[in-house]
């Protein structure tokens, strides 16, 4: 187990994503996918209130509904669910009364009586920082938030609020949530990854598997446009990702493992990392993302995958 942050919150160290409920997986097969990483251990979810609001006939908030769903049938014990706000077509923004109006309406579709982390979904430059942090510090002294965190801030900003929070006297975040995985690591590591670590926060990264380039099912430019992740995976499938595929393929033979869980693995073996963020359309890809919990990559593998990922940056 490892514990975000400086939270009591102790989790399998993998998150699964919820941004396919409602998308790419239906209500059935989003309760299978959730039904099949409980009972293999997992125990942290996560969401946003946006999700999935970019789909046809959809309004935001369909993933934290069937979740909430999910929980109300199958009365989870000890799951952790993030969810975050800022996009939500009805919620946009991060002014005081829009983040409490957002919160309200993400409890009431989940079904919880507080929200165990809330993100900042992404920064909004039109409202002062400072009204953000306090609305924040609002939702967790009244009960309705147990944690704070961000997503998709700058280093600058993520400072300027725990300098805000700090002189507040309000919590601070315990978590960041970046865009990192091995084909996207530069900025990450130079800039989030010394906050974190100044503040003892975790990174709970997202696109970690970048778009499921990551799992060697893209090995050619083939694949694009058969769907938008298809098509952005493609792109990354270049000499230099090609042969990041192959040195992950080559570690995770090593280990009986598969390319996702050891690419996966290689991003919970970073610094500051809690829990990389995955999700699975399909039962079948729960079992690839809860066996990179237990893989464990030697210093020599952790170094040559990162070795190997260098050329690859985009």
């Amino acid at each position: 187990m490892t514990r975000i942050g400086r939270s009591d919150l102790d989790i399998l160290p993998l998150s699964l994503g919820g941004n396919v409920f409602g998308w790419t997986a239906d209500r059935d097969t989003s309760f299978a996918v959730l039904d099949a990483f409980h009972a293999g251990g997992g125990d942290f979810i996560d969401t946003a209130d946006a999700y999935s609001a970019w789909v046809p006939g959809n309004s935001g908030g369909e993933s934290e509904t069937l979740i909430g769903e999910w929980l109300a049938s199958r009365k989870p014990a000890n799951v952790v669910v993030a969810t975050k706000v800022s996009q939500h077509p009805e919620f946009r923004g991060l002014s005081a009364s829009n983040v409490r109006a957002a919160a309200e309406a993400s409890l009431k579709r989940l079904g919880v009586d507080a929200i165990d982390l809330y993100y900042a979904h992404f920064d909004d430059a039109e409202t002062p920082l400072e009204e953000t942090v306090a609305a924040f510090a609002d939702l967790v002294t009244d009960g309705l938030v147990r944690y704070v965190a961000v997503s998709n801030y700058t280093a600058e900003r993520i400072r300027e609020w725990i300098s805000l929070a700090e002189a507040a006297g309000a919590d601070l975040p315990v978590a960041i949530q970046p865009h990192y995985n091995l084909v996207h690591r530069t900025q990450v590591e130079s800039e989030i990854v010394p906050v974190a670590e100044q503040y003892g926060m975790s990174l709970v990264p997202y696109y970690a598997l970048a778009s499921g380039f990551l799992t060697g099912k893209y090995r050619s430019s083939d694949a694009a446009g058969s769907s938008p992740r298809a098509e952005g995976a493609a792109k990354l499938a270049t000499p230099a990702g090609l042969a990041l595929i192959d040195a992950l393929e080559e570690v995770g033979d090593a280990h009986g493992a598969s390319i996702a869980s050891t690419a996966l693995a290689w991003l919970r073996a970073q610094p500051t990392v809690a829990a990389p963020i995955a999700s699975a359309s399909k039962v079948e890809q729960v079992a690839d993302l809860l066996a990179s919990t237990s893989l464990e990559l030697t210093a020599d593998e952790v170094a040559r995958l990162s070795e190997a990922s260098a050329p690859a940056q985009g």
